[in-house]
């Protein structure tokens, strides 16, 4: 039988197997405080200016540029899915298994967003003026940057760092320098055992979601609640950087035991009950596996 590994136990060497990445993304959100109409509102209603703000869009009914923000939502929602968590604000782990996909598919959607940016500013001029029909009174010239500046405040960007190490070539004190190495490696071995209780999180949310669904006869679920699950588990074999076998074990069997073709789980009664109770029974080995990474 396979043991649990305890992340806490399990030294992984993180610089082979991982990098770390940040996404920075740039926008103009075209929205802007209008102080003016916002004090008319609060007089009007005999209130005070702090009950309430007026934030205008520059730009409203702008397709164009609400097809940049969506686009960045997409972006983000990937670049998500791709990467575990490190510890530090926007900067996530990106297991090397993972690393050609994920860039591949990058470049790809970064290509496309620069398309919908160039797209805006082409146009940025004339919706600028079908702007000044739309707001009014409300329309203020120097609200609007000029074209160029406009262009300059979208940039999408992804850095790729390498995993801290203890290895410190610097002059400084010896018994610094090894309370820096101790507090490095602390970081690492937490980070390492967040990311993986991550994995695990996701399948078993997958896995809860169907057991929840497919156990009510009457419940209504989409295809996507088997594509989701398909999707995780063809992703957990790029992310699982630290080979844990158990994880793998569970992955295997999600995909031997609940996936089944929607339809089918939806006209057949005994298969869709049948589902449930393995998704439920799987769920509860997770369980155990997730209690020992705590």
């Amino acid at each position: 039988m396979t043991h649990p590994i305890n992340p806490k136990e399990n030294n992984v060497n993180l610089n082979d197997r991982a990098l770390l990445v940040q996404l920075n993304v740039s926008q103009w959100s075209a929205r802007k405080y209008d102080r003016r109409t916002s004090v008319e509102v609060a007089r009007n209603h005999g209130t005070t200016l702090d009950a309430g703000r007026y934030n205008k869009s520059l730009l409203p009914m702008a397709d164009l540029l609400d097809n940049i923000h969506k686009k960045t939502n997409a972006v983000r929602a990937k670049y998500y899915a791709n990467t575990l968590p490190w510890g530090l604000d926007g900067t996530m782990m990106l297991p090397t298994s993972n690393y050609l996909a994920f860039m591949s598919d990058f470049r790809k959607e970064k290509a496309d967003w620069q398309s919908l940016v160039q797209l805006f500013v082409n146009h940025y001029e004339p919706l600028r003026d079908n702007a000044r029909r739309v707001l009014g009174s409300l329309y203020d010239p120097t609200d609007y940057p000029a074209k160029y500046e406009v262009a300059a405040k979208f940039n999408i960007d992804l850095a790729v760092f390498p995993v801290p190490s203890s290895d410190f070539r610097v002059s400084i004190a010896s018994a610094e320098l090894t309370r820096i190495q101790q507090d490095v490696e602390r970081r690492v071995k937490e980070s390492q055992q967040k990311a993986m209780t991550d994995l695990w999180q996701r399948i078993h949310e997958r896995v809860k979601h169907m057991a929840e669904k497919l156990a009510d006869p009457k419940a209504i679920f989409r295809d996507t609640l088997v594509e989701n699950i398909q999707e995780q588990c063809a992703m957990l074999t790029r992310l699982n950087f630290a080979e844990d076998p158990n994880l793998e074990a569970m992955r295997q069997e999600v995909e031997s035991k609940l996936i089944h073709h929607p339809d089918a789980l939806r006209n057949d009664p005994d298969l869709r009950r049948d589902t449930a109770a393995e998704a439920k029974a799987i769920m509860d080995k997770m369980s155990v596996f997730m209690g020992v990474m705590q």
